[in-house]
């Protein structure tokens, strides 16, 4: 196959080989554009108005490293094996059973997007008047365009999108402090309506477990093991506090979460709408492109069809997502963790870190095993007391395990050659 096919094939239905790999500074550039995730910062702006500084420190660090701790377990399945979580699906959900995976994952990027085409619109609109109907039209169009090209488009668009975001929340960050009166004075600002530390860890985790579960299907592109978890961790943990921080600083100055209306305030309009864009975009791209990838395993049909039909799907729901966000957020952080709790226990401890030739593999249809275990997880996510995103992990990883062990889900494991 020529370079120019490898690079406009995105193996929806295969292991990506050797030759279509990449190395370290692709990959992070990707997975950086993945994490710089503008409803982090505005995540990170409701957190800083209602935290103080040091608070604020201690739930970004150790929200994102449990989010990172997760998503790295997924990458190391993902550049071991070459596969998508929808592909990934399918040893422990079987076959059919991976439709629910995939229906899940799929249907909420699709609504990330939707969001995310109102976030990139809103900022044109205020600084420009242009129609705000006209500007979800135009933003919807191009981010399909992009995610239908594929992976090559979406590594350019971040080698662009990560140094601009970085530069700009840096310089939003300093002149932040410097209106605050530096770090001390911004230290000792007290929030007016201040919330719990478990409502901001359950805020923290939950605005991107969604993202983490859809790890494998950028990380599969990894050259090595190596490379595919050392930039999940760097984006995870370090893109990850970075937008939590450029939301906050800004929203505890002034009071206000979301980021485009702090740049506003700080005169970097034009800056403000370019990066954001930007950052939206790669963001959006992704979560087309994952969604993408999770209808194709349910329908069977190319991928590139699929996103235009997601694309379009986002942008006509997507004042109304924006409009119900915050239900939304509290949905995703419990239906979609336990997915990638039991692709963790299935792969490293019901598999022992084999799995055949997905070609090759004789895979049950529905493993009801697996079914259970993402029900249990999705009502101790919304019925225990705690962090539902860590409940929802801890107790579908628990349940998977015990009940494979008891009812041998470990004899799926065989190749059909094995048995002819």
């Amino acid at each position: 196959m020529s370079h120019t096919e490898h690079d406009f094939q995105d193996y929806e239905f295969s292991a990506v080989p050797a030759s279509a790999r990449r190395g370290f500074w692709t990959m992070l550039a990707v997975m950086l554009g993945f994490t710089f995730f503008s409803a982090s910062m505005w995540a990170g702006g409701t957190l800083g108005k209602g935290l103080t500084l040091f608070e604020f420190a201690w739930v970004v660090l150790a929200g994102n490293l449990v989010l990172g701790l997760y998503a790295v377990l997924l990458a190391f399945i993902a550049s071991r094996t070459g596969l998508s979580t929808h592909l990934l699906s399918r040893y422990a959900f079987g076959v059919r059973g991976s439709w629910l995976p995939s229906f899940l994952l799929g249907g909420t990027q699709v609504g990330w997007f939707g969001v995310g085409v109102v976030m990139f619109a809103l900022p044109i609109e205020a600084a420009t008047g242009t129609n705000i109907y006209l500007l979800i039209a135009i933003g919807g169009v191009l981010m399909t365009t992009t995610a239908w090209v594929g992976f090559k488009a979406l590594t350019i668009l971040s080698f662009i999108a990560v140094p601009a975001i970085f530069v700009l929340g840096n310089m939003s960050v300093a002149m932040a402090v410097g209106e605050a009166g530096g770090i001390n004075a911004l230290a000792a600002i007290t929030p007016d309506d201040p919330i719990t530390l478990a409502v901001a860890l359950t805020a923290c985790i939950g605005s991107f477990i969604s993202g983490a579960t859809l790890t494998p299907d950028f990380v599969r592109f990894a050259r090595s093991p190596k490379v595919g978890v050392s930039t999940t961790l760097i984006a995870f943990f370090l893109g990850n506090s970075l937008m939590f921080t450029f939301g906050a600083v800004g929203a505890l100055v002034y009071s206000e979460a979301d980021i485009s209306q702090v740049m506003f305030a700080q005169g970097l309009i034009l800056p403000a709408i370019l990066v954001l864009g930007l950052n939206i975009w790669t963001t959006n791209d992704n979560a087309l492109y994952a969604a993408s990838l999770g209808f194709a395993n349910i329908t069977r049909l190319p991928k590139h069809w699929i996103v235009i039909f997601n694309g379009l799907v986002g942008t006509l729901a997507s004042m109304w997502l924006y409009n119900n966000f915050v239900g939304w957020l509290s949905f995703l952080s419990s239906a979609l963790p336990p997915i990638g709790a039991i692709l963790i226990a299935d792969f490293f401890i019901v598999a022992r870190r084999h799995y055949p030739m997905l070609e090759q593999a004789a895979l049950k249809q529905v493993n009801w095993i697996a079914v259970g275990a993402w029900a249990v997880g999705f009502a101790a996510a919304n019925l225990l007391p705690g962090i539902p995103p860590l409940n929802a992990v801890l107790s579908a990883f628990v349940v998977y395990l015990v009940a494979s062990r008891v009812m041998g889900g470990a004899s799926a494991r065989r190749t059909i050659a094995a048995d002819s």
